[in-house]
């Protein structure tokens, strides 16, 4: 494949500072794996750029498709054609957004990736921020394996923004290395099938390496770095999220990071391929209904049509607390019969339907009254059901039935 390049001015942000540069190519989520990552390769006190898309899906903006810089007040241009979001920044209304939070909680800086430009206009970006950073290498990564899905896969959901960071940076001369952490933990592609397309593990994520996010689950709603966070710190079995059709298991590999070359992972990923010239999103968008059949932006625009305007909601009464247990107590009785031993956060609050106070409260008490919890944190463990003689319920999960 011939690969135009992208250099970046010499002058783009001053002088060289000896930052290592990232990419998360998923979005808003994997900013946070890749903050593990670069504790695990570099350390936590390394200085460090991040580079990730504002595209946090319909749950945190409202607004369908990725988010630019005009959406956000108080970014900072570091070069002609790169912002980055601080803990200043906001979305510009409607639109909605994280990444200022993230910028509080997480030690890398953290770039705004805009791709409506297609993945000539990227190149240029990731260039640039090469320069600001004084480095001619970028770690591309990358939660779950989608950016290695060949986009047949039926659980397939949204490959177009890592193919588009794969695409932009096959048009730099820079040294890329695409690293993907939790094989099949963003419920894409299933571990059974990405671990022969990713060969041997290159290291293992521990326990250590999670504490440069502890802070970032109290309250981010990412699944998929939840669970990365949980099998880092040794948590084992079938996982109930929100936002993924099925229950995912946490075994062995989930956290494993595997190492691919750039043509490696190019050869893999039919639809980066396809990307390779596009000058707009419009066009990124037809490559993906070429190769994938789907368009993910246009699932995002359905969706967010469908979302009627309603009346104003009345207020909500204050949490009862006796009430709101109770329904705790059926929600994971039910829940833990179906074979799941650990969930997420947004999976309680969102099941139960939780008002911020009602899930301030239970979460509070679950905190306290969870013995295991904080070796499973950020996910929480259900407690098994008994059987009606008071003996443990011994069905085996769902998964191995």
């Amino acid at each position: 494949m011939t690969r135009e390049t992208a250099r970046a001015p010499r002058d783009a942000g001053g002088p060289s500072t000896g930052r290592r540069l990232l990419i998360a190519a998923g979005g808003g989520g994997d900013a946070i794996a890749t903050t593990m990552v670069h504790s695990a390769l570099y350390g936590p006190r390394t200085p460090a750029l991040v580079l990730t898309y504002a595209w946090e899906r319909l749950v945190v903006d409202p607004v369908p498709g990725p988010r630019r810089p005009a959406d956000f007040t108080g970014t900072v241009p570091v070069t002609p054609h790169l912002d980055l979001v601080v803990a200043g920044s906001a979305p510009r209304p409607p639109a909605g957004s994280l990444l200022p939070r993230l910028a509080r909680d997480l030690a890398p800086g953290l770039g705004l990736l805009d791709p409506y430009g297609g993945a000539e206009s990227l190149a240029r970006q990731i260039a640039e921020a090469a320069v600001f950073c004084g480095t001619r290498e970028v770690d591309v990564v990358d939660v779950g394996g989608d950016v290695v899905a060949d986009g047949r896969e039926p659980t397939l959901r949204s490959p177009l923004g890592d193919a588009l960071v794969l695409a932009a940076c096959a048009r730099t001369d820079l040294r890329v290395r695409v690293l993907v952490a939790g094989p099949g933990l963003d419920g894409e592609v299933p571990e059974r099938d990405l671990l022969p397309r990713l060969g041997p593990a290159a290291f293992t994520l521990t326990a250590g390496d999670t504490e440069a996010v502890d802070a970032v689950f109290q309250w981010h709603p990412s699944e998929a770095s939840a669970l990365l966070v949980a099998a880092a710190r040794g948590v084992r079995g079938v996982c109930g999220t929100r936002d993924f059709p099925h229950p995912v298991l946490l075994g062995p590999a989930s956290a494993h990071v595997h190492e691919l070359t750039l043509d490696r992972a190019l050869a893999l990923n039919p639809l980066a391929r396809a990307l390779a010239r596009t000058t707009d999103l419009a066009g990124a968008e037809q490559a993906s209904l070429a190769v994938c059949g789907f368009s993910e932006i246009a699932r995002e625009r359905d969706r967010a049509a469908r979302r009627l305007p309603t009346a104003p909601p009345a207020p909500a009464p204050g949490p009862d607390p006796a009430d709101l247990l109770a329904r705790h107590a059926a929600w994971e009785r039910n829940t833990a019969l179906r074979g799941i031993a650990y969930v997420t956060t947004r999976r309680i609050t969102e099941e139960l339907a939780l008002t911020p106070a009602q899930a301030a409260l239970l979460l509070r008490h679950l905190a306290v009254s969870t013995p295991d919890r904080p070796a499973a944190a950020p996910l929480w463990p259900l407690r098994r059901p008994t059987a009606p003689e008071g003996r443990p319920d011994r069905r085996a999960p769902a998964e191995e039935r």
